[in-house]
């Protein structure tokens, strides 16, 4: 086998290989003596058909078959040979085909980059922390009795927070216009939900009132036919319901797991909550900030055919996101929204590869173990869950990975200067704004 290699751009790489016309005849002809010894041809007996007749009918076939076992057998053994690592797979292209002649391809693919990873001494990030006040407590416990809220039929002039059940029919130009209108829909007062102005032109109004309001799309509306362009919405008010919260008494407490004790232990268990997941949150945090410097610190190409797969990863997950079961076609989000995602991504991920192999980490069973453990207590019978995950060898790489990834970061935040915050619990457990929701207020939706 003969084979040379071509660095074409960046990292795409052209392997030309050219194995001899005796070493693929061979195969052939081994491959058709073993089917003259199987097949059934009418009028000879099995085991009998000359091989010319074997060879006459099957032999563009076989031959066939044995040409892409070879390329694809060649091009594995060519790249281990040339000591090269495909990103993806590659693309195959014979250029010689002909009996008689040595078979001869191109193929063409991209290689993993070397990655030369930063001085991790010299990333600086800062950890979040906060102490849980009494005042943060009382937020919370709030927060879980919205989450057990009723709501109950109010007399009376609507208000902030207040559910309202409408009829709308928003216009432009005199013209109804698609998604702007609605019957009989709830709407939380100040959740939002609304373009500017709208919610805000309710609160006053009582159940039975019609009115229209004159509002304007904002100027950064994510549907670019009604940016910035005037609306006028008919209303009318069918109801307005007040929200009513449960009781702090010990069926509240219960409900929560809190069997005695009343509600200083309540407040105890809630305390104990919010530390362990502002310490989730905390840590998640550090783990971003500590992935933006390793970003920022380490400039190297991604292979296009890595990046094209986490795109496709990303756009099924979108569509599933966006679609709630509806079924929206994944090939409707165009690469562009996902491209620049994708490609952080994938440099991550070649990254941290690369701090694994060079520190020979590898999953701490122990770890592993803890993980397991905390996952199966949430269910009725742990000991199962665990046997079943031990049982599994694919979930049980699921798990050995996450530990291996926690594992990445705990040597990279070792070496790494860790600056201690302290800041407002919120501040904490708030999840960091992305880019794209900067302006998240001027693209709510107008039902």
């Amino acid at each position: 086998m003969q084979v040379s290699v071509e660095t074409t751009q960046g990292l795409e790489r052209k392997l030309t290989i050219a194995v001899p016309s005796a070493e693929v005849e061979s195969a052939v002809n081994a491959r058709l003596q073993e089917a003259a010894r199987n097949v059934n041809l009418n009028g000879f007996r099995k085991g009998k058909v000359p091989f010319k007749v074997v060879k006459s009918k099957f032999g563009k076939g076989v031959r066939q078959e044995i040409v892409g076992e070879m390329m694809n057998r060649s091009f594995y053994e060519a790249i281990s040979e040339q000591n090269l690592k495909p990103a993806g797979q590659p693309t195959i292209d014979p250029t010689n085909l002909e009996e008689g002649e040595d078979l001869q391809f191109v193929a063409t693919f991209e290689v993993y980059p070397d990655i030369s990873l930063p001085d991790f001494s010299k990333i600086e990030v800062e950890k979040l922390g906060a102490e849980v006040s009494e005042t943060d407590i009382d937020e919370m416990i709030v927060t879980l009795r919205t989450q057990r809220q009723t709501w109950e039929v109010a007399e009376r002039a609507a208000a902030t927070k207040d559910m309202v059940n409408i009829d709308y029919v928003g216009r432009m130009d005199g013209e109804e216009f698609e998604g702007g209108k609605a019957d009989a829909a709830n709407l939380v007062l100040g959740s939002e939900r609304m373009i500017p102005g709208f919610e805000e032109g309710i609160e006053g109004k009582g159940a039975g009132d019609n009115f229209t309001m004159k509002l304007k799309f904002p100027k950064e509306y994510h549907n670019k036919e009604f940016a910035d362009k005037d609306v006028a919405f008919e209303i009318t008010l069918n109801s307005i319901s007040e929200q009513v919260l449960p009781e702090l008494n010990d069926e509240f407490y219960k409900s929560f797991g809190v069997e005695e004790g009343g509600e200083p232990a309540f407040r105890e268990e809630v305390l104990s909550n919010m530390k362990r997941e502002m310490k989730t949150a905390s840590r998640n945090k550090l783990k971003t900030k500590v992935m933006d410097a390793l970003i920022d610190a380490v400039d190297v190409a991604v292979p296009d055919a890595l990046v094209a797969g986490e795109i496709g990863q990303l756009r099924q997950q979108a569509a599933q996101q966006m679609g709630g079961g509806q079924g929206i076609d994944p090939s409707m989000l165009p690469d562009e929204l996902f491209k620049e995602q994708a490609s952080r991504r994938v440099l991550l991920g070649l990254v941290l590869g690369e701090v694994i192999q060079q520190q020979e980490l590898k999953a701490d069973p122990v770890k592993v173990r803890e993980s397991i453990e905390e996952l199966a207590s949430t269910y009725e019978s742990p000991d199962d869950v665990i046997n079943w995950y031990y049982g599994n060898q694919e979930q049980l790489a699921t798990i050995e990975s996450s530990v291996i990834e926690d594992q990445v970061f705990d040597y990279i935040i070792s070496e790494a200067k860790v600056i201690d915050k302290l800041v407002a619990y919120q501040d904490v457990i708030q999840p960091d704004a992305k880019p794209a929701e900067k302006d998240a207020k001027e693209t709510k939706s107008t039902d």
